[in-house]
């Protein structure tokens, strides 16, 4: 199955408390439809000290997953949110934006 939001993709968060924030795919679950996108969805873990890996406790702020239908891939022509289609050229298999048929990488 190919997905169509992959790693490194500018997307932007379409629902949810940091709608329209806009960031780079730092990683996907692929068995529970999550990614985890830079600076988006931020929460505050309290964290215990393990001090045999000089590790600190207290709260730190880390990005937390967020679902992969919450988000869109953005277009780069136009700065806004856009659809993924797939298309075979020549034996090979592309992405597309559905809205200027612009090939994505």
């Amino acid at each position: 199955m190919a997905l169509k939001i992959r790693l490194n993709d500018i997307v932007m968060v379409l629902s949810g408390k940091d709608k329209k924030k806009i960031g780079k795919v730092k990683f996907i679950f692929k068995n529970k439809d999550k990614i985890i996108v830079e600076g988006v969805n931020i929460v505050k873990k309290h964290q215990k000290p393990i001090p045999s890996q000089n590790q600190n406790g207290g709260i730190i702020e880390k990005e937390s997953p967020i679902h992969i239908s919450n988000v869109a891939i953005l277009n780069p022509i136009t700065k806004k949110p856009d659809r993924i289609g797939f298309r075979i050229d020549s034996g090979k298999k592309f992405r597309f934006l559905k809205s200027n048929n612009q090939i994505v990488r």
